[in-house]
């Protein structure tokens, strides 16, 4: 298995993406996508980077509701 790259290494500038948040709050979530990988961010600060199919199970677990208590 491969390493999965950081931002640092993939050459991308976070502040130069088009991020979307999830609402206004602290906590909020914000995506951003660079060409087959997505970005996603709390308060700024980079969680995690994604492959396009690390990406599609993540919505497909979201769709499913396998995160609705994940802040409880």
């Amino acid at each position: 298995m491969t390493k999965k790259p950081t931002v640092e290494e993939l050459g991308i500038d976070p502040d130069a993406l088009d991020w979307k948040r999830s609402g206004n709050d602290e906590g909020a979530i914000e995506v951003a996508f660079a060409g087959e990988w997505t970005l996603l961010r709390t308060s700024g600060r980079l969680i995690s980077v994604f492959d396009e199919n690390e990406w599609a199970c993540f919505l497909d677990g979201v769709k499913k509701g396998e995160f609705d208590n994940a802040a409880s």
